[in-house]
């Protein structure tokens, strides 16, 4: 694989990343990821997914990639936010507090995570 379509496909799930977890996220959204469920946090989750297929369109053609990859980024993209969210309500931490910025990075840290070896799959592909 081309080590400039690796970078730009990262640079690329870092602006899709940006978009929907801080541009296009509502209100709405963020409380519903409080229930497991709930439409909200299916909504921004998919919109993960949603964004993802053209950030896959740099690395590949391939149906079953651009269909299998958007459908475990949900998975796991729903899974950690709500995780997050089931933190932040068990211990009652708010912004004010810094262990909430420490689970919030660490969030953020994993989402990053789930892109890095998105990429390395079509980095170390033969």
């Amino acid at each position: 694989m081309n080590p400039h379509s690796l970078l730009i496909a990262l640079l690329a799930f870092q602006a899709k990343h940006f978009l929907c977890d801080f541009v296009l996220q509502s209100k709405w959204q963020i409380e519903a990821k409080k229930t497991y469920g709930d439409a909200g946090g299916i909504v921004h989750a998919g919109l993960h997914s949603l964004f993802t297929v053209p950030v896959l369109l740099i690395l590949t053609k391939a149906p079953a990639y651009l269909i299998a990859i958007p459908v475990a980024e949900f998975v796991i993209h729903y899974h950690l936010d709500w995780a997050k969210m089931r933190i932040d309500m068990a211990t009652g931490w708010t912004q004010a507090d810094q262990p909430y910025w420490v689970v919030f990075g660490l969030d953020q840290f994993l989402h990053q995570t789930t892109y890095l070896a998105i990429i390395a799959l079509f980095a170390l592909a033969p």
